[in-house]
């Protein structure tokens, strides 16, 4: 181990060595073409960092939607349960077919407004897994 460390050590010596003795344009050369690098290394990380802030603000403006959205669906349940309840009262003011027609509109109301919903979900998803990809 102290062999391979010492060999190691003598190599990298061996190459500063060289490097000193390099004509000056050439230590130029290597100058910039280290620090092109670094400036390069160091947009990548920029920018990757702008687009890291940035989907983390869409993801908690996400999970906002998605809290609320299920806030409303439950508030949306809940009516729907009450409403029910009160035509359980007033069967006797309506034939079944009118209280199964009511319901099956209110159903279909509540899943058409899902639907929207979740596709707008996956649209946004979409875009976002765009972005990532693009990074």
């Amino acid at each position: 181990e102290v062999q391979k460390l010492n060999q190691q050590l003598e190599e990298k010596n061996g190459e500063i060595q060289q490097m000193i003795n390099q004509p000056p344009y050439e230590k130029e050369r290597e100058i910039l073409r280290l620090q092109k690098t670094l400036a390069e290394r160091e947009k990548a990380q920029a920018t990757s960092d702008v687009l890291c802030r940035s989907l983390t603000d869409e993801t908690h403006q996400l999970q906002r939607k998605l809290a609320s959205t299920a806030e409303m669906c439950q508030h949306l349940a809940k009516c729907l349960e009450e409403k029910q309840r009160k035509e359980k009262g007033n069967a006797d003011d309506q034939t079944p077919t009118e209280r199964s027609n009511q319901v099956f509109l209110q159903l279909l109301c509540n899943e058409t407004s899902l639907q929207a919903l979740i596709c707008n979900l996956q649209e946004e998803n979409r875009m976002l897994k765009q972005k990532v990809a693009h990074v």
